[in-house]
């Protein structure tokens, strides 16, 4: 008893002190301060004065008096706002001599008295965080003049952009860049970026772009793309503005650029060409339906099939981009409109796109083949010219057919061509030196496409809250014809590298392939309490597919190729129905949301082999797709966000069809008609935090996922001629895994008004596969650090460095011995001094090395140095500008890789030095001309 007495005796003192501390209040009046009317309404915001986080907030009352109590002792910031008015702000400490601060009567001055007297010069908050938006205050930002919003993303914390123009934004890819949320030139962000004045910006919004399913019901559904919204000022959406470029360079090097674009009011109009052969190929770096074609055909995660592109093997890989490999010549061009009308019930926006890219190159591939027992070492050169031609319409429309509804149409077509031709010479040769075979090959393919997509999307609200229905209806034609050739000469020896046959191949390869998809989907959601809703979907697709690869040998002779080589032909039909359902339960608080549920998919699917060779391949299977996320709001400028998926992935087509595909004659490929599904689970988490006061940021972000009975590399190697067999295989037993983690960190520092940042990353995955029956264990694992300086000064100076280490796992079980594992360091900068007389010069650079491994022991060094001088005339229209690329000469491609049992180290020719002289003509009439100082 007297324990409980004391214990309660205990409770009260405790909760009295815990009442004195924090008994604690402000008080005080709110008035203008000429009229002496009271500012009802205006906000009262008490913040700790050492992090920036918002403590308490309220409104005055009609009377002008406002009062906010249980704060707790220590040092604060008060804010007081109110629509036209200057902000209050004072500082102000709570202790126990002081435990009520009586601020009186504190006059506000409207903002437009305040300018008649006195010119306030200050800057604006760099950085708010509106949920899962992001958004930069360019006015807070030094903004050169003609500066493009490229060079305005360079400064944003958080965010890099490399000299390809490839965004990057708290560790992950930005695939699309807006325009006042409308896709400007649809899949080409650079058009943006590298085009659009940077003084025509009023905000930059960095958010995950949900999918409109998810952007209308508010439920996630786990489709998120990095994207960024440029909004513009209102003042600069009416008028043109564009640019001419072009500059001549030593060693045949030549650009050429122009852009139109007419702003008025709702409506946009641009055009665009490019030409040139120093790597500005005008064209985005995310969409790979461009130009290339890959002939590739798989499942979607839907139990969908899926063909896209053209060439399929014979292509080599090659994508079509220009991505530093080889010398590229590129002309492109392109159109753009978009508006909207009938008091903005309706808009369009509309996109057509061509262009042509050659690619002519050289490379050198060194690999180290881990076998039980048997690891070699494989030398490979290989040339090559691509050439790629597309053209592309896109059309959006929209409508609110009411307040209530709403439908979108979307449709796109393209017709593309390529013409590709690789030449190989391989020597591969066993850890003595002695040759185990060499081959020279050829491959050629001319491929055809047609795509063409549409999809339609309505969307209805009803009177009560969260009930909402929604219809998509999507669907998809391709079609790919490819025509080529694969000669190949290979020469094999024995244990002592002394020769023993050949085999000779001259084959002709005609791949067909079409796909006709068709998915319509249902959502209805009904809350069933307050910020309680459930969302329950139906989908039901319907999947045609035709598979036509067959391979021709020449008749006796020199005759045509009018032999059908069966091991290396088939034609296949695919007919596929799934019916999907799901429940998703969402429940949505002022500080978190939090949702849960599942979908499942029941799938038919049919294979035909129209040679006869098997029976037809009938399958029925189930795909379950899981799904949470959670995200908790501790204060307007910071938030956690986790999320969880999982999914069932289908083998795709080239892993099942049994064929024999013989590209490489030293890397034969063949089917698995007996593989099963794999299941991944996925999980997601990110955390983003900025401080006004201090103009802090704070972005962590990981995701980690394994996937249970993985589709693995089945290889089976033939120890005396070295051919190697690959097939697809289930591992039981066993999980793969896969990692990244991002995290970065950014402030001011006091008193030299140099931004600092530091960022710390990672990425790796666990795989295995069977070599010759034996279980191989691959570890590949990167890990960077970097610190970033930066500092600029309006019309006097920019400059700005990054600089860390790297270090990077590349093992395999099969050979503890040697492997890739080895350090590196990275660093790039540049500045630009703005001289009198309107001169400007600059550089730029970027250091790589790598340092040797057991795999690899020479080490790689590259330093990249790039510099200009300019002047401009015609009040800053004009710019003429002597420049140097790659001054030290050093620009030697360099990658070094490593999968499943293969470590590879490849070289290939790049663009290197040359000097340019070019002409660049800015002209506007928006908004009245450029800002006045």
């Amino acid at each position: 008893m007297k324990i409980t007495i004391i214990g309660l005796l205990l409770f009260l003192v405790g909760t009295v002190n815990l009442s004195a501390q924090t008994n604690y209040s402000i008080k005080g009046i709110i008035a203008d301060t000429v009229s002496n009317s009271k500012l009802a309404n205006a906000s009262i915001s008490v913040i700790t004065a050492k992090d920036s986080i918002l403590q308490k907030f309220t409104r005055v009352k009609d009377d002008g008096t406002f009062t906010i109590n249980n704060l707790s002792k220590g040092k604060y910031i008060v804010l007081a706002t109110y629509p036209g008015y200057a902000d209050f702000v004072e500082r102000f400490t709570l202790d126990s001599a002081h435990n009520t601060q009586n601020f009186g009567r504190i006059s506000m001055l409207l903002k437009e008295r305040l300018l008649q007297e006195v010119i306030v010069k200050g800057k604006a908050a760099a950085i708010k965080i509106k949920g899962d938006t992001t958004e930069f205050n360019p006015a807070a930002y030094n903004i050169q003049p003609n500066s493009k919003v490229e060079d305005l993303l360079k400064q944003l914390p958080g965010i890099e952009v490399d000299k390809d123009g490839k965004i990057t934004a708290q560790g992950q890819t930005v695939k699309k860049v807006l325009v006042d949320g409308e896709e400007f030139f649809g899949d080409d962000p650079t058009l943006v970026t590298k085009n659009l004045r940077a003084d025509m910006v009023d905000k930059v919004q960095l958010y995950d772009k949900k999918s409109d399913q998810a952007a209308f019901t508010g439920i996630d559904d786990g489709v998120k793309d990095k994207t960024i919204n440029i909004k513009l000022k209102e003042d600069k959406k009416n008028g043109y503005f564009g640019k001419l470029d072009g500059g001549i360079g030593t060693d045949g090097y030549y650009q050429g650029q122009a852009l139109f674009n007419r702003f008025k009011g709702k409506q946009k109009f641009s055009l665009y060409g490019t030409l040139g052969n120093t790597g500005k190929t005008g064209l985005g770096w995310e969409d790979n339906n461009k130009y290339g074609g890959g002939g590739n055909m798989e499942f979607g995660d839907d139990g969908g099939i899926y063909i896209f592109g053209g060439g399929g093997d014979d292509l080599d890989s090659f994508d079509g981009r220009y991505n530093g490999k080889g010398k590229p010549v590129a002309r492109t061009g392109g159109a753009h409109y978009d508006t909207k009308w009938n008091s903005d019930k309706e808009s369009l926006n509309t996109n057509y796109k061509i262009g042509s890219l050659t690619i002519d190159g050289t490379s050198n591939t060194q690999q180290q083949n881990n076998f039980p027992g048997n690891i070699s070492n494989s030398n490979s050169d290989q040339r090559n010219h691509n050439y790629m031609f597309r053209q592309k319409l896109d059309v959006n429309y929209q409508v609110k057919l009411d307040s209530m509804q709403n439908l979108k149409i979307t449709a796109d077509g393209t017709l593309k061509n390529s013409n590709t031709r690789s030449n190989f010479a391989t020597q591969t040769r066993r850890l003595d030196g002695s040759l185990i075979n060499s081959n020279d090959r050829e491959n050629s393919a001319e491929v055809d496409g047609k795509v063409f997509n549409a999809n339609a999307f309505y969307t209805k609200k009803f009177k009560k809250k969260s009930r909402t229905l929604s219809v998509n209806f999507k669907t998809a034609f391709n079609e790919s014809d490819s025509k080529g050739f694969l000669k190949s000469n290979t020469r094999f020896y024995d244990s002592v590298g002394t020769y023993i046959s050949k085999d000779t191949i001259d084959q002709y390869k005609v791949n067909k392939t079409k796909s006709t998809n068709i998915n319509t989907n249902v959502t209805y959601t009904e809350p069933l309490a307050k910020d309680f809703t459930l969302a329950v979907s139906y989908a039901l697709s319907v999947n045609n597919a035709t598979a036509d690869r067959r391979t021709f040998n020449k008749d006796a002779g020199n005759g045509p190729y009018n032999i059908l080589d069966n091991i290396y032909s088939s034609d296949y039909k695919l007919n596929q129905l799934s019916n999907q359902g799901g429940m998703v339960f969402n429940v949505q608080k002022q500080k978190y949301s939090f949702n849960f549920g599942t979908k499942v998919a029941g799938v038919r699917f049919k294979q035909v082999d129209e040679f006869g060779r098997m029976a037809d391949l009938v399958r029925n299977f189930t795909n379950w797709y899981p799904q949470a996320s959670f995200q908790y709001k501790f204060t307007k400028q910071s938030s956690l966000r986790l999320n969880y998926n999982g999914n069932t992935t289908q083998p795709n087509i080239d892993q099942i069809q049994p064929v024999r595909i013989n590209t490489d004659p030293l890397n034969i490929q063949v089917g698995n008609s007996g593989l099963k599904p794999s299941f991944t689970n996925r999980y997601n988490i990110s955390y983003n935090s900025y401080k006004v006061i201090s103009n802090q940021y704070i972005w962590i972000s990981g995701s980690y996922s394994t996937t249970s009975n993985p589709i693995v590399s089945n290889v089976t190697r033939d120890t005396t001629t070295g051919i190697s067999t690959y097939q697809s295989s289930n591992l039981k037993n066993k999980s793969t895994s896969n990692f990244w983690v991002n995290s970065y960190f950014e402030r001011k520092i006091p008193g030299l008004d140099i931004n600092a940042g530091f960022e710390l990353s990672g990425n790796g995955n666990t795989y295995y596969n069977l070599s010759n029956d034996v279980l191989n264990e691959t570890k590949s694992y990167s890990y960077s650090g970097n610190i970033r300086l930066s500092k600029y000064k309006e019309k006097k100076f920019d400059a700005w460095i990054s600089a860390g280490p790297t270090y990077t796992i590349n093992s395999s079980s099969l050979n503890t011995v040697q492997n890739n594992n080895g350090r590196g360091f990275n660093a790039n900068g540049g500045f630009n001094i703005y001289l009198p007389g309107k001169f400007q010069i600059g550089s730029d650079g970027n250091y790589t090395y790598n340092a040797p491994t057991k795999s690899f022991p020479q080490d790689f060094r590259r330093f990249l140095l790039n510099a200009n001088i300019s002047r401009t005339f015609m009040k800053d229209a004009l710019k003429a500008t002597i420049s140097g690329n790659d001054l030290l000469n050093q620009n030697t491609g360099y990658n070094r890789t490593g999968s499943a049992n293969v470590l590879t180290q490849e070289r290939y020719t790049t663009i290197r030095r040359y000097f340019m002289f070019s002409l660049t003509w800015d002209f506007n009439k928006v908004g009245g001309g450029a800002p006045k100082k």
